[in-house]
């Protein structure tokens, strides 16, 4: 049996012959494993979804209750008509999992979208023993080499003191980025409200049901609150929100955008964005070649980014690498 015969791609995604199911499909089937919640590997339609607690609840957040037929719960490892299943922590977003499969000696981690550094809004990565690596390569560059983002809110809060009068407007993409975010800055300190954009609260307050701290937030649609009231004050909303007229009920707004994509100048200016936070949920080229060092898999097969790079260090580090070419995945999702 070859690994192409435990796994393999479709044009509907990652399709497991043996257990008859697919990995984060992007088009209904009968049955598919999902490995976080953003709308990239998280489709409504599906016949049946396993996945883990917290993503089947931001399933139905953001798709309604019916999204799926069937809801099954990742909990230990589970047999899928022969094949062994397995969730593990991912560090992307809150509820996000590496997904394994274990078929006649065979072993496959397919890691979704993952993070190293310690996310204070979501459970840290952990090894998934593998023979084949699939992983992602969103930042797969040698250039891309991630700040700490305790520094980036210190940059923030930083900019905050020297410019008073202004709001402090961050863009932070809906599930996960925003939580982070909002988590860092209390992390640094600041106790004073938050101001939130209507399309954060839901997953907000999902985030501190489930236990993560993030303070006194306030919906940043305040009918009785003047422009001059957001003086100083930090509003957290989606990057789309600051193309539209909203925009304008602040005072002489900042604008900046948490996003690993930040490290390229040329992309900050071209979004207007004053305050650029390099904070990434995505492994950069360090940590994402660390990880393959790491687990030391036979073969390296790679989705969902820049593929040439990590090709050519596979290459010359004496590693097996394929390209996927998955269609329909994004690097990350403008939610």
């Amino acid at each position: 049996m070859r690994f192409d015969d435990l796994l393999h791609p479709t044009p509907q995604g990652l399709y497991c012959p043996p257990g008859d199911f697919f990995i984060d499909p992007v088009a209904p089937v009968p049955r598919a494993l999902v490995t976080h919640g953003h709308a990239d590997h998280a489709r409504a339609g599906h016949g049946a979804v396993m996945a883990t607690a917290q993503t089947l609840d931001i399933m139905a957040i953001r798709y309604g209750k019916d999204f799926t037929g069937t809801r099954q719960l990742a909990e230990g490892p589970v047999e899928v008509n022969g094949v062994r299943v397995t969730f593990g922590p991912a560090g992307h977003v809150l509820g996000s999992a590496q997904i394994g499969l274990e078929h006649r000696g065979m072993r496959i981690t397919v890691s979704g979208d993952y993070c190293r550094h310690p996310n204070p809004a979501c459970a840290p990565w952990e090894p998934l023993p593998c023979d084949v690596f699939v992983t992602e390569a969103t930042f797969a560059l040698p250039v891309f080499r991630h700040p700490a983002p305790e520094g980036e809110v210190d940059r923030l809060l930083t900019s905050l003191a020297a410019f008073p009068d202004r709001t402090h407007m961050i863009g932070a993409y809906a599930l996960g980025k925003a939580q982070r975010v909002i988590a860092l800055i209390r992390a640094a300190g600041w106790d004073r409200p938050i101001y939130i954009h209507g399309a954060l609260e839901a997953l907000c307050r999902y985030h501190v049901e489930q236990g993560v701290d993030l303070g006194d937030l306030r919906p940043a649609t305040g009918k009785d609150l003047t422009r001059a009231d957001y003086a100083g004050q930090i509003v957290i909303a989606p990057p789309s929100a600051f193309n539209s007229p909203w925009v304008r009920r602040f005072a002489d707004p900042l604008i900046g955008f948490a996003s690993g994509w930040m490290q390229i100048r040329n992309r900050a200016k071209a979004r207007g964005v004053e305050l650029p936070l390099v904070i990434s949920d995505h492994v950069d080229w360090p940590d994402l070649t660390r990880t393959v060092e790491e687990l030391a898999p036979e073969e390296v097969w790679i989705t969902h980014g820049r593929e040439d790079a990590l090709l050519r260090w596979c290459e010359m580090t004496q590693r097996v690498g394929r390209p996927l070419r998955l269609v329909g995945y994004e690097d990350e999702v403008p939610e």
